[in-house]
């Protein structure tokens, strides 16, 4: 709802201020940080089966496990450079089909030699499985509740929630930036940033009627549309689409809940990678030489990796913080600052903002070195 309400104010104010608030200077960095700050998890993961022990802990090799991460980061980036037509368009579900492949074949070795250190996949989730099943719907039992909600109920869910809506506005924006670059499309004016925070929004009230996760931008979503080169908006409808139809078979969503972590982490590092990468890749036209330019980047990235943290207030039944803005948040916050004081005079030197005049003078340095060179 804070988003719907976002999506109206940016509507007829413009995206503009955007573009001045956060050059390149400072979304750059911000998507490095968005990427960066999930290496640490693609990295555990890769040690990691889906047989547990009594304890909760992985059974298989954390060796066994990389070679079958590494089996599908390897086949990801083979199908990425060197394939061709829907190999390339598909790299990530070959890399995952290989990695799990190879998963499998240690846990049959495991199972048939009662070897613990080789069983990756629980193959248990077969076990008195019907073909078609419906997933738990958890609004009915939520309706149920509505009458005792109450005013205080409602204020202190705003307090804790309205604040992230915020915090992921910021990484909305970043996020479509970063996309924008790959698609070389401005995303922030077609088809408007008013536009897809109101998807984000429609999409996030539905989800939770539904009794499903609330609806982001994900990183490793552009990171599959830059690495398969496929853009389309009717290829991801048409996923969406088949997503829910499938979540309604029982074999299939139990192999994607078997899937073992050590496979996605594999998967993870080529994506978050990317991630990295793509947000250095905006820093290419900053001049980083100039301080001016230098220290919103060096801010936002001590800060991100670092891990700087703001907690407000404290659920009293959980102990967890009522309020918390995460070290990406924190980060562009601070660099946003950073960069306005460093810039707060006339500039000499562009810091990645987009600026009407800049091709022209490109063109006009162009024709006078031609110029030169005719006349040598």
């Amino acid at each position: 709802l804070v988003y719907v309400v976002i999506a109206v104010i940016v509507k007829f104010a413009g995206v503009k201020w955007i573009n001045k608030l956060m050059p390149a200077v400072v979304i750059g960095p911000t998507v490095s940080i968005i990427g960066l700050s999930l290496a640490g998890n693609a990295v555990s993961d890769l040690s990691l089966g889906k047989v547990l022990d009594a304890e909760g802990n992985s059974v298989a090799s954390p060796y066994v496990c990389l070679i079958c991460g590494l089996v599908t980061l390897f086949t990801v980036m083979l199908c990425s450079a060197y394939g061709k037509k829907m190999v390339k368009l598909i790299p990530f579900i070959l890399g995952i089909l290989a990695g799990y492949l190879v998963a499998a074949i240690f846990t049959v070795i495991g199972n048939a030699t009662d070897n613990p250190a080789l069983q990756v996949i629980d193959f248990s989730v077969f076990h008195d499985m019907t073909l078609f099943s419906v997933p738990d719907f958890t609004f009915i039992t939520a309706f149920k509740g509505i009458k005792e909600l109450s005013g205080g109920y409602i204020a202190t869910i705003a307090v804790a929630y309205v604040p992230v809506a915020f915090v992921v506005f910021a990484e909305h924006i970043a996020d479509h930036k970063n996309l924008s670059t790959v698609i070389d499309k401005d995303l922030l004016e077609d088809p408007g940033l008013h536009r897809t925070l109101l998807g984000d929004g429609v999409g996030s009230v539905a989800g939770a009627i539904f009794g499903g996760c609330p609806n982001t931008t994900y990183g490793e979503s552009i990171s599959c549309v830059a690495l398969s080169k496929n853009g389309s908006t009717s290829t991801i409808l048409l996923t969406g689409i088949m997503c829910m139809v499938v979540s309604f078979i029982s074999p299939f969503v139990a192999i994607i809940n078997m899937l073992p972590k050590c496979v996605m982490g594999g998967a993870c590092i080529a994506m978050y990678g990317f991630i990295s990468v793509s947000g250095l890749q905006m820093l290419k036209d900053v001049d980083l030489s100039d301080n001016r330019n230098l220290y919103p980047a060096a801010a936002i990235l001590v800060i991100g990796i670092g891990g700087v943290v703001l907690n407000f207030g404290t659920n009293k039944l959980t102990g967890n913080p009522l309020v918390q803005v995460t070290s990406l948040a924190v980060a562009m916050i601070v660099g946003i600052l950073v960069n306005l004081i460093t810039h707060s005079g006339k500039d000499k030197v562009d810091n990645g903002a987009i600026q009407e005049n800049l091709p022209d003078m490109k063109f006009e340095g162009e024709k006078a070195e031609a110029e030169e060179n005719k006349a040598v």
